[in-house]
């Protein structure tokens, strides 16, 4: 029970965060959601870098990944929100936006995991 509230705690926290990113940075006017864009490579990063903590001596037990990575991560980054945003990119024609918001949000992604871990790593 104490783990679920545990993600449960981080995953509104992490949401709640996303919500006011997403409000102060997207804009119909912009084309691609830069506020989505953000949050993701944002909670791809932590995510990098609590993970990397987590594993390096043991730096964070397992309540407080289960708050950080699953939790606030989880709730902070969002796979349904950047396909829906794609969805609606398509839907009105701006190929241009889609390929580079879809292009961006995986490799800065996936970047941005490992220089978390990277970071990690070297302290």
């Amino acid at each position: 029970m104490k783990s679920l509230l545990l993600v449960f705690i981080g995953g509104g926290v992490g949401s709640a965060l996303r919500y006011l990113i997403g409000k102060w940075l997207n804009s119909p006017d912009t084309g691609i959601p830069y506020g989505t864009f953000a949050a993701n490579i944002l909670g791809s990063l932590l995510i990098g870098i609590i993970l990397g903590l987590a594993a390096k001596n043991n730096s964070l037990n397992s309540n407080q990944t289960l708050l950080l990575a699953t939790g606030f991560c989880g709730g902070f980054t969002t796979f349904s929100t950047f396909a829906y945003e794609n969805h609606v990119l398509l839907k009105s024609g701006d190929f241009t936006s889609f390929a580079v918001y879809t292009i961006a949000s995986f490799i800065v992604g996936f970047l941005a995991v490992f220089f978390g871990l990277y970071i990690i790593k070297w302290l």
